[in-house]
């Protein structure tokens, strides 16, 4: 039987920050000096470059495990599985739960044990564990899930990508503008009703690119605590991912032996709309097509932002449940999910629905 998705679940807080809310911030260069533009202007720039126009923020009560558990539910529901018969819970984030108003991260339990908690599972063959790959996270957790059931130890597995960005910005940082919070989940099984991994790709590059996502301090110099937060080279992760992220879809498409005119989605990590446009374009090109088709991909970044691990199953749960204008997918139809992010990690999966 064909191992791949039965159900899908999401969920978007509904806390809505605008781009003009960032109006009244003091934005800093890396050496904490003034940017010397008025706040209009950077966040007019910034929305051309990254497309994002709003993003959502998670309740003050309400934790990463707690969107897990809120999307696992509707994916569970969705699929019409019993949850005492998942025999893995595999969560994918970066900085665990992170209560508001605290900088710092709680993976003690682990989330995935936090989500199996939550949703009152009582079988303890079920196996509830976390995975830290930046950005790609889903996407890997999909392909160890698609192993555990390939080798015939698991049946049934309920995969999440769930991240609460917001709470570990700088606020003097123009990227915090950037990050935003939610969850998505996947129930992927042996099935009848299944879809089909029919190829999977993943690389990480580290020498040099290491670095290219890190902790860091505020960029207010005023500041003398040892609080950390999220950093990022964009210009050389935008550059990384133009060269090889176009590759690894490539390499994945050939290896499943579909042809380039059959693919008819692809569902990418929500970035950069420039830069996530950018790879597309080079994708296309690499087979020699100059115009990307109308409406390959779907895109969610504008009104949702970037919530790393959970922007590709949120994608592509609106997408499935027909909640995204002028984006459907039908079954057979073969996809993409790529993804790129700290690590460098690189990752891809053909997909026939």
């Amino acid at each position: 039987m064909p191992i791949g998705i039965t159900g899908t679940g999401s969920y978007l807080p509904t806390q809505i920050t605008k781009n003009e809310d960032f109006e009244s911030h003091e934005f800093l260069n890396s050496d904490g000096t003034i940017i010397k533009a008025p706040n209009p202007i950077i966040i007019k720039k910034f929305k051309a470059i990254t497309g994002i126009s709003e993003r959502r923020y998670a309740n003050k009560e309400h934790n990463t495990s707690d969107l897990a558990f809120f999307a696992s539910e509707k994916a569970i529901k969705n699929a019409g599985v019993d949850k005492e018969t998942l025999d893995y819970i595999i969560v994918a984030h970066n900085f665990g739960d992170v209560t508001y108003g605290n900088i710092q991260g709680d993976t003690l339990p682990s989330l995935a044990t936090r989500v199996k908690h939550k949703l009152g599972i009582k079988n303890p063959r079920c196996v509830a564990y976390d995975i830290l790959f930046g950005c790609p996270g889903w996407v890997q957790a999909m392909i160890q899930a698609h192993a555990f059931i390939k080798s015939g130890i698991a049946t049934k597995c309920l995969v999440i990508g769930a991240e609460t960005l917001s709470r570990i910005v700088d606020k003097y940082d123009r990227d915090s503008m950037i990050y935003s919070d939610g969850a998505g989940a996947t129930i992927v099984e042996n099935s009848p009703n299944a879809g089909e991994i029919l190829f999977h790709d993943s690389a990480t590059y580290a020498n040099g690119e290491a670095n290219y996502l890190f902790f860091g301090k505020t960029y207010n110099t005023k500041i003398e605590d040892d609080t950390l937060y999220i950093k990022m080279f964009g210009r050389k992760i935008y550059e990384f991912a133009l060269t090889n992220v176009p590759v690894a879809m490539k390499h994945c498409l050939d290896n499943a032996n579909i042809p380039i005119k059959d693919l008819k989605k692809i569902f990418i990590h929500q970035a950069n709309e420039k830069m996530d446009e950018a790879i597309v374009e080079r994708f296309y090109k690499l087979y020699d097509i100059d115009e990307v088709p109308k409406g390959i991909m779907p895109m969610i970044i504008e009104e949702f932002g970037n919530s790393s691990v959970a922007t590709i199953p949120t994608l592509y749960d609106l997408v499935n449940k027909n909640k995204i204008e002028n984006q459907n997918i039908n079954k057979g139809d073969v996809v993409i999910f790529a993804s790129v992010g700290a690590g460098m990690n690189i990752n891809a999966i053909v997909y026939r629905v």
